[in-house]
């Protein structure tokens, strides 16, 4: 049975290469993107690889949006076996003298990284637990852990994004809550931070500076989607192994 999995913010960066991984693996993507042209270039471009992929327009901070997406998904294919989390935002790194207590800032972070990710699980649970082994994976980053927030001598310390920081320890949270819920079923929920990633995610200057690209990173994500049933939930990692929280 091919598994079918459902990645947001895919048609870019770090979904465009997860998705890659998981057409690899011989996965159905269903490649989430807020523009349906942009769903259907990024599907053209995996189907000219080879790989199984089908446009999915959905835009995590629309309720209705991601409500309509999860209903095409059941009717097309009844269920769902992966659900990334991946799109995001990081607007403090590409704003121009932005007051990093700004509320509007934080509102906006949170509304795509945290309830975005809320809203999409919640549409498309129904759908991964139609799944015999059903697997989430939230995108994280280790700039949400407590423990490297707490530490002077990170290399993220002196980084000042507080809402970006918030809204993954709030995701890190959310994905340990999700895993105690889901204890008694086969849905396995993980966080997964892929490091400093050459994405557009920060802006220009980013790309240039992160040592990482897309589809080095994205190995980490594919692996957590694909883990085994013996396989760890409840878990934060990073290609090193388990990050602190």
């Amino acid at each position: 049975m091919t598994k079918i999995a459902v990645v947001t913010g895919a048609n870019r960066g770090l979904g465009f290469a997860t998705a890659r991984h998981l057409g690899r693996a011989g996965v159905k993507v269903l490649v989430g993107a807020r523009s349906l042209a942009n769903s259907e270039d990024a599907v053209e471009r995996l189907v000219g690889e080879g790989f199984d992929a089908e446009p999915l327009l959905i835009d995590v901070n629309s309720q209705a949006s991601v409500r309509h997406a999860a209903q095409q998904v059941a009717r097309e294919h009844r269920r769902v076996d992966i659900l990334v989390n991946n799109a995001g935002i990081l607007p403090e790194a590409t704003t121009a003298d932005v007051d990093p207590l700004d509320l509007q800032l934080f509102r906006d972070t949170f509304e795509t990284n945290v309830f975005g990710v809320i809203s999409t699980t919640q549409e498309f649970l129904p759908l991964l637990r139609r799944s015999p082994s059903a697997r989430v994976v939230n995108i994280s980053s280790t700039m949400g852990s407590l423990t490297d927030q707490s530490d002077p001598a990170s290399p993220y310390a002196a980084v000042p994004v507080p809402a970006y920081r918030m809204s993954k320890t709030a995701i890190n949270g959310f994905t340990v809550a999700l895993a105690r819920m889901l204890a008694d079923t086969s849905i396995k929920v993980n966080a997964v931070c892929p490091g400093h990633v050459q994405t557009d995610l920060g802006g220009p200057e980013n790309r240039a500076a992160a040592p990482t690209t897309a589809d080095d990173a994205a190995q980490i994500v594919a692996k957590m989607a694909l883990i085994a049933d013996d396989g760890p939930t409840g878990d934060f990692v990073d290609s090193a192994g388990a990050v602190a929280w």
